[in-house]
């Protein structure tokens, strides 16, 4: 996703997970009148949602996608939760691996803000659980992402340009 071009790009890889190995599909989404600056993109497990951050609005919004990871064909906003009760600047965000947790991150709370969304993917259906404070490692947190048993955090800092791992003794829970 491009912050300054408020568009989400698609690239094929002709390798699994090889980054070098991706091109460019043509494809393309404006996701304004929605979004103003696109910061980071995620899809449920087969692709047919696509979920945006939005560093202006302060929100995660919600899209359907016709066919699961295209971007080309159909693309419907559906809605957007706000996260600026627990960060007005977010930078970052995921989900635990069945859709029931959000994490959100950013550089006005210094933390990670855990969710639970009582429908898989549904970002309507989101309620804040609890913070985690990563401002004893790094200020100006942009990015969160876990092992798929949630036992590992990686939290990627801006200040000191690291990435820091935490340990979890319960999966997905901060």
């Amino acid at each position: 996703c491009g912050q300054g071009s408020d568009r989400i790009f698609e690239y094929a890889l002709s390798s699994a997970f090889d980054v070098s190995t991706a091109s460019y599909t043509s494809n393309s989404y404006n996701v304004q009148p929605n979004i103003y600056k696109a910061m980071a993109v995620q899809f449920n497990t087969d692709g047919t949602k696509m979920f945006v951050l939005d560093e202006t609005g302060d929100d995660v919004n919600e899209f359907t996608l016709s066919v699961g990871f295209d971007i080309g064909p159909a693309f419907t906003f559906v809605d957007a939760f706000s996260v600026v009760s627990e960060e007005a600047n977010p930078r970052g965000f995921t989900f635990n691996t069945d859709g029931t947790k959000m994490f959100v991150t950013g550089y006005t709370g210094d933390d990670i803000n855990e969710y639970t969304l009582s429908s898989a993917f549904d970002v309507s259906t989101a309620s804040f659980v609890d913070a985690f404070s990563v401002s004893s490692q790094d200020s100006q947190a942009r990015c969160v992402k876990f092992n798929s048993d949630g036992t590992k955090m990686f939290v990627l800092g801006s200040v000191n340009d690291s990435i820091y791992e935490y340990t979890l003794s319960v999966g997905f829970d901060v």
